[in-house]
């Protein structure tokens, strides 16, 4: 049983810390999406561009699922102080980084620590508040989206123009260490400790079939064979013994009886195309306002405040509607909103005034602040206590893997687009990157301008999956108490 149902529990103090760790996180991704084009100046690497988003979601993904298991068997608070500190070290790493392929290694292992973090802080909000108060406190932990927002952008131009970027990824020291501190001095836990498997087997073949799955999206369209046609072979293999393995594990990695039901299987289909919807925004919008439109790396960070912004206050005013309006009707209407915020990046052009893409990005944002509100308490309330946890990291699995496929896809995009229009070559397009006005760079910026364009063709794609998967969605009774059974 949980233990905030058997020993007094500071839960403020463990509100805190939670929003602590999460903010940690969402100003990662404020500020690192808005500095990327300037740290491409700086180490190079533009064809590895979208892989410094989808190597961290990568272990991200690979891990939510087995870190929510083991928060099940060993309880939350070992388990996210293990998270905290792994994302402590990735970060000093990615700051020291000297080259793409060292900065992509160190976000391997900040992802690692974030597939710790995320679903099991989900997971202690379950434990502590019942289903009623649960939406409250989602709202207030989205604020930290939106306060993130604000100060993502802002950090992350002042870190570029008057410190090391480095400094990006070393901000995080100092929040995370008061993250931890809050959760050793204040989290009580009395958990019975049973030993039982834990399926590792399963996450690296998933991470294996993943990364290999990505690389064939990202090298598809660059005209080699070898390279896709190896991955291809990798993806099938370990994605056939993943699937062994599931099948045999005491305690998999995917409970495929879990997912095999309705409630689950829809809501979490409909977290991974949203997912991969607001990484396609995240990762290249900054870049089309900064190259094609000439803003500043500000402007482009303020248009995903809009984004962020936008989800807080969605979720706030749904976390204490839902019980009037029903939780289908606000994933749906959440769902809709997506696609709808779509629709104004499909229509940007270099002349088109930054507020187009602000104004997409403010109503994916309530979209998404109206989904995920309502996703992770249909999901945590259509099972028992003991499944919670792996039912939360399922949800937040199949968003991340959403994001990791989708940085990966749309990456793979763009960099068919620039390798195949015969605008340039990579080296002058990053030349574009680095703030080049001559004229020879003009086709370059164009074939890129053009790239950026189509994945947002991707992004409208992924977004309107997202509502038809919502429409399936069926409908779930609140629990009266979130604790215990989860009744």
């Amino acid at each position: 049983m949980s233990s905030a149902t058997r020993a007094p529990v500071r839960r403020p103090l463990i509100v805190a810390a939670i929003m602590l760790s999460s903010f940690m996180i969402a100003i990662e991704q404020t500020i690192v999406a808005t500095a990327m084009p300037q740290i491409v100046r700086y180490i190079g690497g533009l064809s590895l561009y979208s892989w410094v988003f989808s190597s961290f979601l990568l272990t991200q993904a690979a891990t939510t699922v087995l870190f929510g298991k083991l928060a099940d068997l060993y309880g939350r608070k070992h388990v996210v102080l293990a998270g905290i500190a792994i994302f402590l070290i990735g970060s000093i790493g990615c700051g020291f980084a000297w080259s793409m392929p060292s900065l992509i290694a160190f976000r391997l292992v900040q992802g690692l620590g974030s597939g710790a973090i995320m679903p099991v802080t989900m997971t202690i909000v379950g434990d502590l508040f019942p289903a009623r108060e649960r939406g409250k406190v989602q709202g207030w932990l989205a604020s930290v989206w939106g306060v993130s927002s604000i100060a993502g952008p802002l950090a992350g131009g002042l870190i570029i123009q008057h410190l090391s970027w480095a400094w990006i990824f070393w901000i995080n020291v100092p929040v995370g260490l008061a993250s931890a501190a809050l959760f050793f001095l204040f989290l009580r836990e009395d958990v019975e400790h049973k030993k039982r498997s834990v399926d590792a087997a399963g996450a690296v073949l998933f991470a294996l079939a993943v990364a290999a799955f990505m690389l064939l999206l990202t090298e598809g369209g660059s005209g080699r064979v070898f390279l896709p046609a190896l991955s291809l072979a990798v993806c099938l293999v370990c994605a056939a013994l993943f699937v062994l393995q599931e099948r045999r594990a005491a305690d998999p990695m995917i409970a495929f009886s879990l997912w095999s039901r309705r409630v689950m299987a829809t809501t979490n289909g409909a977290s991974l195309f949203s997912g991969a919807a607001m990484i396609g925004v995240t990762s290249f919008l900054p870049m089309y306002v900064q190259v094609e439109m000439g803003r500043s790396p500000l402007v482009a960070g303020f248009m995903l405040t809009a984004m962020v912004l936008g989800w807080p206050i969605a979720a706030t005013w749904s976390a204490r509607n839902f019980h009037r309006f029903g939780l289908r009707r606000v994933l749906i209407a959440g769902a809709a909103l997506i696609a709808l915020g779509g629709v104004p990046f499909v229509l940007l052009s270099p002349t088109t005034s930054p507020y187009v893409a602000g104004l997409g990005s403010l109503v994916m944002g309530f979209g998404m602040g109206f989904f995920n509100t309502a996703a992770i308490i249909i999901v945590q309330d259509s099972v028992e206590w003991q499944e919670r946890g792996a039912a939360t990291s399922s949800f937040v699995f199949a968003r991340n893997l959403g994001s990791t496929l989708g940085a990966a896809a749309l990456g793979g995009l763009l960099n068919w687009r620039l390798t195949s229009g015969g605008s340039g070559s990579l080296q002058d397009i990053q030349r574009a990157l680095a703030g080049g006005s001559s004229a020879t760079l003009a086709a370059s910026k164009q074939a890129l301008g053009e790239g950026l364009h189509l994945t947002f063709w991707g992004v409208l794609a992924v977004a309107a999956a997202t509502l038809l998967l919502a429409l399936w969605v069926p409908h779930v009774e609140l629990r009266p108490r979130g604790e215990g059974h989860g009744g």
